[in-house]
């Protein structure tokens, strides 16, 4: 099910290092196997819940229909909402816009 774009929140030095590997994973990957996403009403809850110092973060503006994973939405804590996970490496090229952290904190 595809609700729009997606989005992912990463420090401003992973964006980097993805940058520079032309692929991404985040350093939990190994151990969840996928990458936590998010629609775009849920970014500001998952700031609040997740990065409580949020000063060198960038959030990601990914295209869907681009990406070479798989894209499920679910909820794997028990509760109703339903998150989008990457099952794979994001590829670059679905990265639509990288956008800095100050527009959804003030």
């Amino acid at each position: 099910m595809l609700k729009g774009m997606v989005y992912h929140i990463l420090a401003s030095a992973e964006w980097e290092r993805a940058l520079s590997n032309n692929t991404y994973t985040p350093p939990a990957f190994e151990q969840e196997d996928f990458i936590h996403l998010c629609d775009e009403d849920q970014i500001a809850g998952v700031i609040e819940r997740y990065f409580p110092e949020p000063e060198d973060l960038v959030v990601l503006r990914i295209k869907p229909e681009q990406l070479n994973a798989e894209l499920r939405y679910e909820n794997l804590f028990g509760g109703e909402e339903q998150f989008p996970h990457l099952y794979g490496p994001l590829n670059l090229d679905a990265v639509l816009e990288v956008l800095p952290i100050r527009y959804w904190v003030r």
